[in-house]
């Protein structure tokens, strides 16, 4: 086993920290001034991502998990683009951010990078259940603002509706539908 460079992993660690600064992008279009940070979609999303893999029956769900866990990590170099900032923006190289973070890292450098790139092609059962992870997380926080009050929330709700891939997400997005946040 490699033994990793203990300076590049401190890095990461304190990199990792930018997380908790970050609001999530694209609600600012939706006019919701208190946004939650990255680092809190990432915690619920990784604890739904484990959940689904339990419900869709998955051989490893911490392997889920650890994809959705490891996913955003771009964003502490990177914006998360929105649909409309990304149609002005060429190319953003968010895996040439994984790799920078990881090299050094030696065998959990490596694990990193191959679940961020699971969860980023989504071409696994493990990738695609991240992802629909990720697009549920966003539907269950935007009926939380649209309960709020942020009446055009409920278009990230609409868009993810249609864009879940796994049986158990699209379940689950129909319960969250039904019902209240207070519920």
């Amino acid at each position: 086993m490699q033994t990793p460079d203990l300076r590049a992993v401190a890095n990461l660690i304190f990199e990792l920290a930018q997380l908790r600064e970050k609001p999530r992008s694209g609600w600012e279009l939706n006019k919701i001034p208190e946004k939650e940070c990255v680092a809190e979609h990432v915690m619920r999303m990784t604890q739904l991502a484990y959940i689904l893999a339990v419900m869709e029956d998955h051989p490893n769900p911490d392997h889920v998990g650890m994809c959705a866990a490891f996913h955003e990590n771009g964003e502490t170099r990177l914006p998360d683009l929105h649909k409309v900032a990304a149609r002005y923006v060429v190319k953003v190289n968010e895996q040439q951010v994984v790799v920078d973070q990881t090299t050094g890292l030696g065998e959990a450098g490596e694990r990193i990078l191959a679940f961020w790139k699971e969860a980023e092609d989504r071409i696994t059962p493990a990738g695609i259940i991240a992802k629909d992870a990720d697009y549920l997380e966003c539907a269950f926080t935007a009926k939380e603002y649209q309960e709020q009050g942020h009446v055009f929330a409920v278009n990230w709700i609409d868009n993810v509706g249609a864009a879940l891939k796994t049986a158990s997400a699209r379940a689950l997005f129909d319960q969250m539908v039904s019902m209240t946040s207070n519920d």
